[in-house]
């Protein structure tokens, strides 16, 4: 990841150039309210291919995250305090010097984090702007646990939700992220009401999420909804273990084994058989 360089360097977009705010154009809770520069704590940006969403993407992480989930691979997004206050002007403005490269790949932009929907007003001001300024695809990358806080203005401005549904069994998901279940699959439910996109992303880990039943339960609960269009399953890793280290907490998962490609192809099998797109 490349932290988001502030500074004169990256001129603000000044608040004349927000998009007029009209009855057919929807708008963010921050654009409705006032124009005021809209501000969060960001933790870097990056240009990605393949794991944001599709083509090339403008990825911006923020900072804060109500999960502790004992596979994270970015630790250090977990509180607010460590990222860098930040108007959505310089995200846009730093995100606008890419707009041709991406647009030509098919891509655009994505809102990730820690968990966007910590900060929604920010996030919805970013995904708005992304989409009605600079004509970019958007996508909104969310565990789905704060899912209430996504506004219908916000949804309305975000054409993809990559959704992590970490487990079907609410003890293994409890163990996994510290907290419960259902706050996500209502979320989950609640988009398929609104025939929203989504991507389901899971995470294979070896001892922990790949008991053939919950296997069997994610990939059930994704091909009920009706509107998931692509699995990712995730071989667990270990690249985020030195920042566990540094951030001096334990790594739980520092004995546990990447899942086999065998392993991997057999939970694609299951989502395959529910009639779902698996890569």
């Amino acid at each position: 990841m490349t932290t988001l360089a502030l500074g004169p360097a990256t001129p603000a977009i000044p608040a004349t150039a927000v998009t007029p705010v009209t009855s057919a154009t929807p708008v963010t809770p921050a654009a409705a309210a006032t124009q005021r520069p809209s501000e969060g704590s960001v933790h870097s940006w990056d240009l990605s291919t393949g794991v944001d969403g599709p083509g090339t993407r403008y990825v911006t992480f923020l900072s804060g995250c109500p999960l502790t989930c004992l596979y994270c691979h970015n630790p250090d997004t977990w509180r607010m305090r460590s990222g860098k206050r930040t108007s959505a002007d310089e995200v846009i403005a730093e995100a606008a010097k890419y707009v041709r490269f991406i647009s030509a790949s098919g891509g655009g932009a994505t809102v990730s984090g820690g968990e966007p929907l910590l900060q929604p007003v920010f996030t919805g001001e970013l995904l708005h702007r992304m989409k009605h300024e600079l004509g970019l695809h958007t996508a909104l990358d969310t565990s789905g646990f704060l899912g209430v806080r996504a506004t219908d203005a916000l949804l309305r401005d975000t054409d993809l939700v990559l959704l992590d549904i970490k487990s079907s069994d609410p003890d293994t998901y409890q163990k996994v992220t510290g907290r419960p279940l259902r706050p996500t699959l209502d979320f989950a439910r609640r988009l398929a009401g609104l025939g929203q996109e989504v991507h389901v992303r899971f995470v294979l880990v070896p001892g922990l999420t790949d008991d053939p039943a919950d296997v069997e339960g994610v990939a059930a609960f994704a091909a009920g909804l009706g509107n998931v269009t692509r699995v990712d399953i995730l071989p667990f890793h270990k690249l985020g273990e030195a920042k566990w280290q540094a951030l001096a907490e334990p790594f739980t998962l520092h004995d546990t084994p990447s899942p086999t490609p065998e392993q991997v192809a057999a939970a694609r099998e299951v989502f395959l058989s529910h009639g779902l797109h698996a890569v």
